[in-house]
Order: C-alpha cells, then structure tokens, then sequence
C-alpha cells in the first residue's frame, strides 16, 4: 500500500494526538471526500476518545493543512469485523478468522474464508476447512476483513414473553427509606 502525501502528512500530524490519548492509528485513508481514520487501543476505543481525537485533529488540520482541497475527517475504531489492507493489518490478524476476496480467480475461487496463519514478504497463509493451507500474494488480494464469530441466531418471535413472577418483581424494586430514616426527596 502507498499512501500519499497528504494522508503521510496527515498521519505524521495525528499520530502524537492519537498517542497522548492512549491509542494507535490502525488505518487512514481517503476515499474521495471522505478521509477516514481508524483508531484502537487495547481494550478498546470509546466515543469520548474517538470525540476528543476528531476534535483535536480537527483544529491542528485547520492549523497545518496537510491536504489540499476540502474533504471530510471521519475518526472511528476499526471494528470487529476489520479490513485488511496492509502487511501490519494481516500480522495483527494471526488466529483471525477472515473472509477474502481476490483480484482473480484463484485455484478456481474468487472468494475464500480461513484463519489467518502467518505473513512472510507480504505472502498470506490462510488455513482452510479441511487442513489446507492456502498462501497468497497480498496483490492478489482485492478485499479483506476480520469475520467476527456472532454466535447462534436467535430464534424466529424471540423468547417467549412470560409475565415476572414476584421474585423477579422484588428484585426490581428500589430501596425505599423507612419513616425513621426520612425521605431523601
């Protein structure tokens, strides 16, 4: 991947403010208008963070105006169900499982799921279903993402609906003080 001036501008600009912040860039790029960085940090990126560093980016860009013409900054996390795009990406991605699309047929498919084993000289090991290995050259790759296992559906109309029973009334009420101890209100 090569990243062009503007975004390396951009991305030499945010990275102390992401860092103070206690996070890491994961990606950045621009997709017409629309220029997009992805945020982490162990345990996760919250709102307030994600706020604070679109805020603090904001106004050093006004400030520095690393790239020419108008364009949109959104700052987000990547996701459980991440893109791929880079070396980095797919090393992070060791013991994911990941959906891929390729840029051709390949070994007569165009799209294959596996668990990511290894990157070596931007090659790919995926193992697949069975105990094949499959490695594939990163520019073959068109698309790429992380797949999140989300568990068994639920089923059709949901759990049925059951009226609580006192126990469960009980539990939901709220600690009245006794007319000794007086009313907080």
């Amino acid at each position: 991947m090569i990243e062009d001036r503007g975004l390396a501008a951009l991305r030499a600009l945010a990275e102390p403010i992401v860092a103070d912040l206690g996070a890491e860039i994961y990606d950045i790029e621009r997709l017409g208008a629309v220029v997009r960085l992805s945020v982490r940090r162990a345990g996760g990126v919250d709102l307030d963070t994600i706020t604070e560093i679109n805020r603090l980016l904001s106004r050093a860009i006004d400030e520095h105006d690393p790239i020419a013409g108008a364009f949109t900054l959104e700052v987000s996390s990547p996701g459980l169900e991440r893109r791929l795009r880079t070396a980095g990406h797919w090393a992070d991605a060791v013991g994911d499982r990941v959906k891929v699309k390729f840029v051709r047929e390949i070994d007569g498919a165009r799209r294959v799921d596996g668990v990511v084993l290894g990157i070596s000289d931007d090659l790919v090991s995926l193992s697949r279903p069975g105990d094949e290995t499959l490695t594939i050259d990163l520019a073959d790759i068109e698309t790429a993402r992380t797949e999140f296992d989300w568990g068994p559906s639920p089923k059709p109309g949901g759990p049925p609906k059951r009226p609580a029973t006192v126990a469960q009334a009980t539990s939901l009420t709220t600690e009245v003080p006794s007319p000794e101890q007086g009313s907080t209100r």
